[in-house]
């Protein structure tokens, strides 16, 4: 019995639940007795540390999970610890579970959601925890636009989810709390014209700018260039994407900027997205590197 008490506890962080060792064959008053001489300690009720009362932050995730019921799921900035989408171990620690059920429990803020169900959970190093997708919907509604952006790059980076399906999760999320401003941030974010739709876009401004009309799709230093002007020795490439962007993508980025800057070249890089939604700031980066190349050819 002790042996499979401690491989379980093992298991789960040096958490068991009262449910767990009933189902183990220890009675109730075998549990009570370990209570009483310290081999078991209190966490929440019906959840306990074995062994010592202190546990690491998963240790206390896992036991706050196993108080709120076998429905529940570790979520919001809990989970986003759990995941490595933001560090630290942030207080209270936050759960959700099922609409219709009830729990409260000290340190623990818990969530009652009408739509939870097993396609929202998986288990990351054996805690129920939710998915990465739905974990920054849930942030979306919690944190500021810096750090959400920092999240979101950081599951990422993680291999855990990339904008582009994180934006299909928030559109079937519906209304969701956090879904509707994810899809906001993702779609200034995750944005790409096609090759007309940014000509027509781009040339307006640079145009506002002070900047001749420059030539589109030219042959520069062995690259298909954006925009080129010729007489300023300016090259200016667009980004479709801010977030992700492959190993690879951005090794053949720098090799095309590198060339750019052996032919003498002046290169800007600006994403659709600022094309699209921050002209002003895209006009003023023009005007400026503008003035600056006329006076050097002067």
């Amino acid at each position: 019995m002790g042996k499979r008490i401690w491989r379980l506890s093992d298991e789960q962080h040096g958490v068991v639940s009262r449910t767990q060792l009933l189902a183990l064959g220890m009675s109730e008053s075998a549990i009570n007795h370990r209570l009483e001489n310290g081999r078991l300690h209190r966490i929440h009720r019906g959840v306990y540390a074995v062994g010592r009362p202190q546990l690491d932050p998963r240790g206390r995730w896992l036991a706050a999970v196993l108080a709120c019921g076998p429905r529940a799921a570790l979520s919001h900035k809990s989970a986003a610890a759990l995941w490595g989408i933001l560090h630290g171990d942030p207080k209270p620690i936050e759960v959700s579970l099922p609409m219709g059920l009830q729990r409260h429990r000290k340190g623990v803020k818990a969530y009652r959601r009408s739509r939870l169900t097993t396609a929202d959970v998986t288990r990351h190093a054996g805690i129920p925890v939710t998915l990465p997708a739905l974990t920054l919907i849930d942030l979306a509604n919690q944190l500021p636009t810096a750090r959400l952006e920092a999240a979101i790059k950081a599951a990422d980076t993680l291999g855990l989810v990339d904008p582009e399906e994180l934006r299909q999760a928030a559109g079937r999320a519906g209304m969701a709390r956090g879904a509707s401003r994810m899809r906001e941030l993702l779609d200034r974010r995750v944005f790409a014209m096609t090759d007309s739709e940014l000509e027509r876009r781009f040339l307006p401004l640079s145009q506002r700018a002070g900047l001749p009309k420059p030539l589109t799709g030219a042959n520069v230093a062995g690259y298909r260039s954006d925009f080129y002007w010729p007489g300023l020795g300016l090259v200016i490439e667009t980004d479709g994407l801010r977030y992700h962007r492959t190993p690879t993508q951005q090794a053949k980025d720098h090799e095309r900027d590198q060339a750019y800057a052996a032919a003498g070249l002046t290169a800007l890089r600006f994403t659709h997205a600022q094309v699209e939604f921050e002209p002003d700031r895209v006009i003023e980066t023009l005007r400026a590197v503008g003035t600056r190349l006329e006076r050097r050819a002067a």
